[in-house]
């Protein structure tokens, strides 16, 4: 048993991927395929004894038909007469059904396929949500957007194509079956002509795989090259860079290009050569058939029309198999994609967290990506509505400790606790639900002021009252008013058209909407003009003690009125104290102090 399913693995390793996702659906395809292939044979099964009757004979020699002889002898045992009406009649009936059970295929089919990419998009967004942080930025970002985006389109294509393929091959199998039971000897020797024409796709095939994964691979490079591109912009234009980069974006759009024009012309290929190598094999088939073999002209004929269907099939299923492969680079890359993310899921614990009700505590804490350093032996106890503030320079570890505060990133060694209990037992998105994080550069989405506010919350009078508090808060009642549409402005791709200080205040907003117990600030006012900086510290200092405040502060003006100063170094806690305090002990702080000139 587990042979044969090394075996599936092995060889249907697609299908298998496919039948993960739709499961027994697959089977229901295959059988209406089936009942389409079936009911069609019957159909043509008719030709025989309708031949006779148009050709003046009065009865119908149903031996002719050989072994499907016993299509004619049912119809007959129903009383019904068989003359040219009813046979016509019979033939009808038979592609009628063959039609409702082709249209309910299609339907089935469209239904099953958007069915798989909806769960396959939903299991992409979950997978990369539950991604393990500290690899989610170690990862190639182009990767992951192409592959949630232009892949997707892709994959669908190539789910098309394969079980169109299928499709085709069991009507290819029925048609053959109903030409072996007609005439078995013609039937072997337009067999081995449509095996031979297989040879031909057989290299169309290999060629056709090999650029769809340069063009994945590609593909990936294209749209981080792009990413970067208008990230970057202003520098590149500034600095005349533009053109190196232009460039090497150009490079791979060729690269990319070509082998879409390659597997144009193998598909081209394919197509050009189905009809004549069709045509071929049934004219050097029927010549042999009737010139060597004598064979029947009648059972000839019902026979060719099984194997011209039946070739036709043949033809469409090798087109559809080598436009499935030409998207097989993005199915082999979707796939090790989401074994990707199974492999790096976060882990998660079992209790909800409900607020902040003692501390958060770090004992004997380190840090490290691969084998580099970052924090070491931390040490550290922020209590409940305490402002805290961390300072030190650039590369001190601030930062990569605040992101363990918040949970995104896992100690290599020592303990997190909060509330007497370690991180890793609670659900992370209980307890980041009650964290507002405001950064440097403020997150603003393309939609309106209010919506940026309550993150799409329903205009409830409840929700306007909490929205209408949280702007007095953030000192944003002055701005509502001067602006023509109010809390419905819609603010415009990342905020195109705000200052800087109305970017943080409608975050601030924003964070305190959310009804958190933590409130992060990572160096949210170090960008900002004097004026600015000291409306939105006035705003935190409203917020002290109502909240625990972690601030990570470029400007050292900002945490004058803190509780508690955190001084870093090299991954290293080396002081803290109250800010007036630290000033007086520490020289490295004071003398921080006098370099911005406070």
């Amino acid at each position: 048993m587990n042979t044969i399913k090394n075996l599936i693995k092995k060889y249907f390793s697609s299908f298998v991927y496919f039948y993960k996702h739709i499961g027994n659906r697959i089977f229901i395809m295959m059988l209406l395929s089936l009942a389409v292939s079936v009911l069609d044979g019957f159909g043509l099964t008719m030709f025989l004894p309708l031949l006779q009757m148009v050709s003046g004979d009065n009865s119908i020699d149903s031996e002719q038909l050989g072994n499907l002889s016993f299509v004619i002898e049912a119809l007959e045992s129903t009383g019904i007469p068989m003359t040219l009406t009813s046979i016509l009649l019979f033939m009808i009936l038979f592609f009628i059904f063959k039609g409702m059970a082709a249209y309910i295929k299609q339907v089935y089919f469209v239904f099953v396929q958007q069915s798989f990419i909806r769960e396959m998009r939903i299991k992409l967004v979950h997978g990369v949500n539950s991604m393990n942080f500290k690899k989610f930025i170690t990862s190639d970002t182009g990767l992951i957007q192409n592959t949630m985006s232009g892949e997707v389109a892709k994959v669908s294509n190539g789910f098309i194509s394969y079980f169109t393929t299928f499709q085709n091959a069991i009507m290819v199998f029925v048609y053959v079956v109903f030409a072996f039971i007609v005439d078995a000897q013609f039937a072997v020797l337009v067999a081995i002509g449509g095996i031979a024409t297989n040879f031909i796709y057989k290299i169309i095939y290999s060629k056709t795989k090999k650029a769809s994964r340069e063009l994945t691979t590609a593909s990936h490079m294209d749209l981080a090259l792009l990413v970067q591109h208008i990230a970057n912009f202003k520098y590149l234009r500034a600095t005349g860079m533009k053109k190196i980069h232009t460039d090497k974006l150009i490079k791979n759009i060729d690269y990319i290009e070509n082998n879409r024009k390659k597997i144009g012309i193998y598909t081209g290929i394919g197509i050009a050569v189905r009809e004549p190598l069709l045509v071929i094999v049934v004219a050097v088939v029927i010549i042999i058939q009737v010139k060597v073999l004598n064979g029947s002209m009648g059972a000839l004929l019902v026979s060719l029309l099984f194997f011209y269907r039946a070739l036709s099939s043949l033809m469409a299923m090798q087109q559809s198999w080598n436009t499935f492969l030409g998207v097989s680079g993005s199915l082999e890359n979707m796939q090790n994609f989401q074994l990707f993310l199974e492999q790096n899921k976060e882990s998660d614990g079992d209790l909800t967290f409900d607020k902040l009700k003692s501390n958060l505590e770090i004992k004997e804490l380190s840090f490290a990506f691969d084998t580099t350093p970052i924090l070491k032996n931390i040490n550290l106890t922020i209590n409940k509505n305490q402002s805290i503030a961390f300072v030190g320079e650039s590369g001190s570890g601030k930062s990569t400790l605040v992101n363990i505060l918040v949970g995104l990133l896992k100690p290599t060694s020592g303990n997190y606790i909060i509330n007497k209990n370690s991180i890793t037992k609670y659900k992370k998105l209980s307890f980041q639900q009650k964290i507002g994080y405001i950064t440097q550069d403020a997150v603003i989405f393309n939609d309106t002021i209010y919506n940026n506010i309550t993150f799409w919350a329903p205009k409830s009078d409840e929700n306007l009252q909490k929205f209408n508090e949280v702007i007095k808060q953030a000192a944003l009642e002055e701005f509502l008013f001067e602006i023509e549409n109010g809390i419905d402005t819609v603010l415009g791709n990342n905020g195109i058209n705000l200052s800087g200080g109305q970017k943080q205040r409608i975050s601030i907003a924003r964070e305190l909407f959310k009804d958190i117990d933590i409130l992060i600030m990572d160096e949210a006012t170090s960008a900002l003009d004097s004026e600015t900086e000291k409306a939105i510290q006035d705003s935190v200092d409203n917020l002290k003690g109502k909240y625990t405040i972690i601030i990570i502060a470029h400007r050292l003006s900002t945490i004058r009125n803190v509780d508690k100063v955190v001084l870093m170094n090299k991954g290293e806690i080396i002081d803290s104290g109250e800010f007036n305090e630290l000033a007086e002990r520490n020289s490295r702080f004071r003398k921080m102090i006098e370099l911005q000139e406070l």
